[in-house]
């Protein structure tokens, strides 16, 4: 906003100045009764100069707002980003009680969907990244060439490609992003099987050192009640 102030600014004194220009010759003169018809033939001669001058100053205060513009529609952008992801990761930490309001999906195993929703974050982290540049078009490939290599990426994009087509295809970068994928996918499937996702087998429960065994410590819970309740019998007793 400040530097479109500025180059309004810029523009407003230099017409200022060229307005103001027959003035400060004649006084700079010091002659009276000058003829302004010679002055606007030679001040016709900077009429061309003036009008670029001109031009250029528009031109700039244009393109500052032109970025402007930009920047907004970045920052709203990245909001609605953000908020996405704060959605996803809720769902990621209780997939059983947030995913059923995204709909009916054919994904049983519990592994599987938090794989596709992970996928969805790492698709959405590139085409961001390729959107404004800082990933570029060889990263990128090099990002879905590893994603496709697994069971899970495939599976991902054979879901959610139609989705992907439907909000990304209205603009060139993102029908450059979809094309990209494709290609890459389809290399993936031509180069043969995918990597099967294996789930690590849960760890087995390592006792404490020390700890007594769970019968041991029942046993002994028992045996306490059982002498309280009988100290407590022959107390009521003497009295």
């Amino acid at each position: 906003m400040g530097r479109a102030l500025g180059l309004v600014a810029a523009a407003a004194a230099v017409l200022a100045a060229l307005l103001l220009s027959p003035f400060v010759l004649e006084d700079i003169s010091g002659s009276k009764g000058v003829d302004w018809n010679r002055l606007s033939q030679v001040g016709a001669a900077y009429g061309f100069t003036s009008a670029i001058v001109s031009a250029l100053a528009l031109a700039g205060v244009a393109a500052s707002l032109v970025v402007q513009n930009r920047q907004a529609r970045a920052e709203q952008v990245q909001g609605i980003r953000s908020y996405y992801l704060e959605l996803v990761r809720l769902e990621l930490d209780d997939m059983a009680l947030y995913q059923p309001v995204w709909g009916a999906t054919d994904i049983a195993d519990p592994h599987d969907r938090k794989r596709h929703v992970y996928a969805d974050l790492m698709m959405n982290y590139a085409w961001m990244g390729f959107e404004i540049g800082t990933i570029r078009e060889p990263l990128l490939r090099d990002m879905l060439a590893g994603m496709f290599t697994g069971e899970a990426g495939r599976h991902y994009w054979s879901r959610a490609q139609i989705s992907w087509t439907a909000s990304s295809s209205g603009s060139r970068i993102g029908r450059r992003f979809l094309a990209i994928v494709d290609e890459e996918h389809a290399r993936a499937i031509a180069a043969g099987p995918p990597t099967p996702s294996a789930v690590a087998p849960r760890p087995p429960d390592v006792p404490v050192a020390g700890a007594a065994p769970a019968w041991r410590t029942s046993v002994g819970a028992l045996i306490g009640l059982g002498a309280g309740l009988a100290l407590g019998s022959l107390l009521r007793s003497r009295r």
